[in-house]
């Protein structure tokens, strides 16, 4: 009998945390997004113990090179969908070195790859937000690689132009 509630114990304890992870990672996402005009305030050791992108989990990285990470996004808007992160703690693209950018291509190239063998997608959307502005919720520079299927919107024309709805139609 005690060998039993135990079990069940175990079971519930598990259910929980299962249903406790995402909201974890949606308050460190909100963390970042309510705190990004102060983050530049921040002394640099603050915003790296606090950035999630430079605390990535061993289990969560796809593939990795000498600058930069791999991993599917926590919040998809496709099946596939992928980030690629630089390993220092950058915010926007154009702050990039020269190696590091052509690292992060190769690692987007490379991430396209399995995404195709995995997912054989009939096209993609590549997009970075950079800034506030841009509507970038975490100040870690990420690169976002979402497949896009035959079918998954009625009329894709336009693609990344819908940030702006008024102006994406030109057709």
């Amino acid at each position: 009998m005690e060998r039993g509630r135990t079990l069940s114990l175990l079971t519930e304890s598990i259910q929980i945390l299962g249903a406790i992870l995402p909201l974890v990672a949606f308050l460190t996402w909100f963390h970042c997004y309510i705190f990004y005009d102060k983050i530049s305030n921040l002394d640099s050791m603050t915003l790296l113990n606090s950035c999630p992108f430079c605390h990535l989990p061993p289990e969560r990285i796809l593939l990795s090179n000498a600058v930069g990470w791999v991993i599917r996004d926590a919040f998809p808007v496709s099946p596939g969908h992928t980030l690629v992160i630089p390993k220092r703690h950058v915010g926007s693209f154009f702050d990039l070195s020269d190696d590091e950018r052509n690292g992060l291509m190769a690692l987007l190239a490379e991430a396209r790859l399995g995404t195709e063998a995995e997912f054989a997608p009939a096209g993609y959307n590549i997009g970075i937000n950079d800034g506030p502005a841009a509507g970038q919720t975490v100040p870690h520079l990420h690169i976002h690689l979402i497949p896009r299927f035959a079918g998954d919107l009625p009329d894709p024309r336009g693609g990344v132009r819908w940030v702006i709805p008024d102006k994406a139609r030109y057709w």
